[in-house]
């Protein structure tokens, strides 16, 4: 069944279809979410802001028309919504909650020594991407992690395409130029005094 079937199913009054919807798009709407809290240092929110989310969509599901926008983008601009509100709430000095240290496990045959550069490249990334301002950081995610388009991006911000393309460049140059210093290898002049004889 498509997004649309399963909805028109659901809002005839079959609600255990709802279960199928969230299969669908609750691993890109938690790693959304999770992303979109990282910078704040308060992603152990994100499984409840996932739920959360799921929650208001379906309460919201009678109102939803696709005439207006996909169920994904719906979805996800409920997603940021909520982060939104809930940043706003503890943005008045509040700890940070610990890192949750997502860290990637490295394929077997990769050396331990690789697998330690390739975490720190991950993680410099990361930290790169938090350092964005929201909406920069919202479409680089929606961009490069879930992959959705230039006007379902502009659906989800309320932005205009050419809007989106130009948080997407900044947020780009910002990234690279917050990570030439890791990854720039300068090139050493011949010693002197080393010449082969």
């Amino acid at each position: 069944m498509t997004d649309s079937q399963l909805i028109q199913e659901i809002k005839q009054g079959n609600t255990e279809l709802y279960s199928e919807l969230m299969r669908r798009y609750q691993r890109k709407i938690l790693a959304f979410v999770y992303h979109m809290l990282k910078s704040s240092h308060m992603e152990l929110m994100a499984e409840d802001l996932c739920s959360e989310t799921f929650y208001k969509a379906f309460r919201s599901l009678h109102s939803f028309r696709e005439v207006d926008a996909s169920f994904s983008t719906w979805l996800y601009t409920i997603a940021r919504n909520t982060v939104l509100s809930e940043l706003r709430k503890h943005r008045s000095g509040t700890l940070p909650l610990e890192e949750s240290g997502v860290v990637p496990v490295a394929p077997p045959e990769v050396a331990p020594e690789q697998a330690i550069l390739r975490s720190e490249r991950v993680h410099m990334v990361r930290e790169a991407i938090n350092n964005l301002p929201e909406k920069q950081r919202s479409a680089l995610i929606l961009r490069e992690y879930d992959q959705l388009d230039y006007q379902e991006i502009a659906d989800i911000l309320g932005q205009s395409v050419s809007s989106v393309k130009s948080l997407l460049f900044r947020a780009r140059g910002s990234v690279k130029i917050q990570l030439e210093p890791y990854f720039y290898e300068p090139v050493f002049e011949d010693m002197r005094g080393m010449k082969s004889r």
